[in-house]
Formats: C-alpha cells, structure tokens, sequence
C-alpha cells in the first residue's frame, strides 16, 4: 500500500500504422516519466497503432504486429521503471477489442476492453471493434486501485459507475478526442458527470496528431473530485507531464501537476489547423508544398498557415495571371509572398486559354461566352499547379474555403485540385477573422515571421475570382455576412429552413442556399481532405447522398 502516487500524462503523436514508430515514441516518453520520479506512465487510445486506424486495422497482419508491440513494451517494464498503461486493437476469441494495457513488472497485469463504441461524427469504431461484454472491473496497482475506462465510457454513465461501486480510487482515461471549436468545454462536462455520480478524481489523456481530417490537440488535464480542472497539459504541443497524488482521510488527491494555460477563439483554430498541415504534409513525406497565390484572402491564408507550419522554405507560391487579373491582385500577391519570405514565381494563363479557345471554337460554334470559359481558367491554373507538383515533388495545398464548398463556388480540377486543403472547414468570415488574428498575433510554434504577413487590402477588398471583368463574389452569391450564418444553421445545426426565416433571413435566399448545398455534394465528394475544425465539416461528418430529391418544404 502507498499514500503517494506519481503519475505521468504522456501526450505523444502516434502515427497510424507505425508500429514500431510509435513503440519508440511510447519508450522515450517513459524515459522522460522515469527521470522525474513517475510509478506509472499513461498514454492515450490505441497509442500503439495510432488512432483512428479505420479498416486497417482489420488486417490480420496489423492486428498480430500492434498485440506482438504490447508483448514488447511489457518486456520493457522489467527493468522496475516505471509501469505504463498503454492502448492498442487486441484480438480475443472472435473478437477485436479497443484495448487499455496495464504493463508492470515485465508482463501485461491487466487488459481493459472498451464497452461503448462511438458510432456518430467522425467515429464508425462498431464497424471494426467488437464491444466488451461486461463493464471494465477496477485495475489494481501499487495498491491503488485504478478505474482504467477507454474515452467513450467516460462520456456516458456506466462504466464509471460501476468502476466507482467496485472500489476504483482514480479514473484513468486514454482518449482520441478530435479536435472542434467546442471541445474543451464538451470534454470537461463529460468528465465532470463522470466525477459527480461518483466522487472520484479523473485524469484524462489526449493525442496530439493530425490523421487526415481529424485532428487531436492533446489538452489532457487532472480533474478533482469535485469536478475542478486542477492541473492542464498544452494545446498542440508534445509533453510528459508528471502528477503527483497523495492519499488522506478524504481519498486521493492531485497536489502537483502540469499548469498551461489553454488558448480559445482564433488562436486555438488558427494552431490547429497549422498543426494538421504540419503533421499531414510531413507524415505523407512530402518535401514541401506548392500555392496559388492569387491575391486573394483565401490564398494568403493558405500561404501563411503554411509557413507557420513548415517553414518559408518549404512554401512555393505561384501567381498565374489572367486578362482579368487586376493590378492589385498582382501587388497584394507579391507582397504577402515577400513578407512571409516564400519563393514566388508568375506563370501567365493567356496562351493557355487562347489555344483551348482556338481548340474548342468549332465544337462552341460562337456560342456566347458563359461559366464554361471561366472554368477553363480555373481548370489551367490547376494543371499547372500540379505540373509544378509532380516536377518537384511538393503537394499543391488548395484554399477554397468552407462557404464556397458549401455551395459549389469552386471548379472541379481546377481550383479544387491538391492534396489538403487547410480552408476546408472554416467559412469566409472565419477566414478574415484568421488573417486579422495572425497580423496582430503570434505563437512560438509558428515558424513564420511576427508581424503583418497579410496585406491590410487582401483582407479589405470585395472578394472576387477575377474569372471574368468587374467580377464579385457577390454576383453569384449573398453576401457573406449573410450567406454564413445561413449555411452554419443548415449544415452544423440541421435547422429546417422555416426555423432560418424565422429568425429574420429572407425564405428565397434561404431556400436558394439549401437547394446550392445540396447540388455540390458530387463536388465535395471530389474535393481533397481538410481538417476538422467544426462541430460538423464535409466528408467524415456529414455524409449526405449525391443523388437527392429532398428539399424542405
């Protein structure tokens, strides 16, 4: 028995399917928990194989290589380190479990399987794990008996409660939790219920990873038993942070612990989605990235975001004017490249379109100019994007944001080309509230320069695609002080377009957005990759049908 406890919350970045990458991740952070005193080293959900693994991990291969991993780090723990808890898929009779490890003294002395399989958003984990029978009984180690639960049994009653009931004394809580707006305040609710029906301390353990289109910031923290954040590991970086507990009359208590301070609104955003484009360019072993720089807001987000997260030099930046291009779209440009130190080069798109002119005049026979030939503009600026690509080996970064996916303001191999788009989910006015944040702010994991890398008149001027003469966005659209809110009542919070009206929004407007959702979904499906940033973005989240007759009436 002991009346002190230290326990180290390891918040490393796994990489899916790098088993024996993240096996070595996992050993160093236990040296860094061993060298400050830690009894037990706690790493988050499937740490192993990395999370979320989706159908790879239905391989059997896979599967023998992430449980031969475990053998291999129980072995490690015969040296009288420190014991670790450790997640990774296990296969058990006819089952394959999400599975939480205590290793101790060189074997594995429990195996936790997760009972609550989240099946909504982003998860789909009932289509490759099976669910344990039986809520998880309490982990006992040193003398302290543990309530070891896997993420999505914290969030519902259950599984904490039981533990509790048996005699478990702290929860232990190995998490994938995604990256969104409001997941700070959902993830200290869930805990804080947890807490409340049971009187129990929590420490909760996040990743920290870009997976595609999701994202983990890591944010784990020590909650108290009276539902209290005491201690919190950062946002966005990597950490082994040691917490020390000791036991009284009253139960165990946390007494020492990591203390950052969480940042929120355009800070957090503006960090995430750096870290996604860090982690997918990175991890996909490209060398650098390439951009249409047009002289637009968008663009230069992209481009910002990109050097924060990879460097200047890792960033190319290409301007391909037009007849249409105006003057102040070539200066704003040059100087948002110049200020952010990038590589910058103009290729001109007008022999391009003068040839497709020539090549499709007999088939258009004098047809009156339309949206065809703006797309043909479009279209040649995404192939020379990806020409320059495939020479240099640098993935093309697209930079149509959330308002534009939404209702189809984009051009299929055109615009929509590359291989992530850091806009994806954040809608036009997010977009300017970024460049605003970014001009006046900075970060020290931003590897761009301090200072105004935007140009004031890129964030100021009527956005326009500059495909045709005096061009405006709001041509085509309703302005976006109009058309965002619209869109994140359709598309975040499923509202029927009655309730949007009612709300002081003209029907026709409404029902003219609704109906350009609905039609650029074969759009979307097309479109790159981009990080999860809302409650609810394009592609793992919302998964409507291409072919759909349903318009609310």
């Amino acid at each position: 028995m002991t009346d002190t406890f230290a326990i180290a919350l390891c918040q490393i970045a796994p990489v899916v399917g790098d088993v024996d990458g993240n096996v070595a991740r996992i050993l160093k952070a236990r040296k860094e928990a061993a060298a400050e005193g830690a009894d037990l080293a706690v790493f988050c959900e499937l740490v192993v194989a990395g999370y979320p693994p989706e159908d790879l991990v239905l391989k059997p291969s896979f599967q023998r290589a992430s449980m031969h991993a475990v053998e291999r780090l129980a072995e490690e723990t015969a040296d009288g380190g420190p014991a670790m808890i450790v997640g990774a898929p296990w296969k058990e009779g006819d089952g394959l479990y999400n599975g939480a490890f205590l290793l101790a003294e060189g074997k594995i002395a429990a195996k936790r399987f997760k009972v609550r399989l989240p099946n909504y958003g982003v998860f789909d984990e009932p289509r490759v794990f099976a669910s344990a029978e039986h809520y998880p009984e309490p982990t006992e180690f040193k003398g302290v008996k543990l309530g070891l639960m896997i993420c999505e049994d914290m969030w519902l009653p259950g599984a904490g409660e039981h533990l509790a009931a048996e005699g478990a004394e702290i929860f232990i809580v190995p998490h994938g939790s995604p990256f969104r707006k409001t997941a700070l305040e959902e993830r200290t609710m869930a805990a804080r219920a947890r807490v409340a029906a049971t009187d129990r301390p929590l420490i909760f353990v996040n990743q920290l990873a870009g997976q595609d289109e999701v994202l983990f910031e890591g944010a784990g923290f020590v909650m108290d038993s009276a539902g209290v954040v005491q201690y919190r590991a950062p946002q966005f970086e990597e950490c082994v942070a040691v917490t020390r507990w000791k036991k009284d009359v009253a139960g165990w208590a946390c007494i020492e612990g990591p203390e950052a301070e969480w940042v929120r609104n355009e800070e957090m955003i503006y960090r995430a989605v750096t870290l996604a484009v860090h982690d997918y360019v990175t991890k996909n072993k490209f060398k650098g990235v390439v951009i249409g720089l047009s002289g637009g807001v968008d663009s230069a987000l992209t481009a910002a975001i990109a050097v924060d997260a990879l460097g200047a030099d890792a960033v190319h930046c290409v301007m391909m004017p037009s007849r249409y291009t105006s003057k102040e779209s070539l200066e704003d440009a040059e100087a948002c490249a110049r200020a952010l130190g990038v590589s910058y080069r103009s290729i001109g798109i007008e022999p391009g379109v003068e040839a497709f002119d020539k090549m499709l005049a007999p088939a258009f026979d004098n047809l009156p100019k339309d949206v065809t030939e703006e797309n043909i503009q479009s279209r040649l600026r995404g192939v020379l994007l990806m020409a320059l690509s495939n020479k240099f080996g640098d993935m093309v970064l697209t930079t149509g944001n959330k308002s534009e996916m939404s209702v189809g303001y984009a051009t299929l191999y055109g615009d929509m080309n590359g291989g992530f788009n850091p806009l994806k989910d954040l809608y036009k006015l997010e977009v300017f509230a970024l460049c605003r944040w970014r001009n006046a702010n900075h970060a020290a994991d931003l590897k761009g320069p301090k200072g105004e890398v935007i140009p004031e008149r890129i964030i100021t001027k009527p956005p326009s695609a500059e495909l045709r003469a005096d061009q405006k966005d709001e041509d085509s659209l309703p302005p976006y002080e109009v058309l965002d809110p619209i869109l994140e009542m359709l598309v975040e919070k499923e509202m029927a377009v009655r309730d949007i009206v009612a709300k002081g929004y003209d029907e026709a407007t409404v029902r003219r957005v609704e109906h350009l959702l609905y039609v650029a979904e074969y759009k979307r499906r097309q479109a790159p990759p981009g990080p999860k940033v809302a409650s609810v973005n394009f592609g793992r989240d919302r998964r409507y049908p291409i072919t759909n007759g349903w318009r609310d009436r």
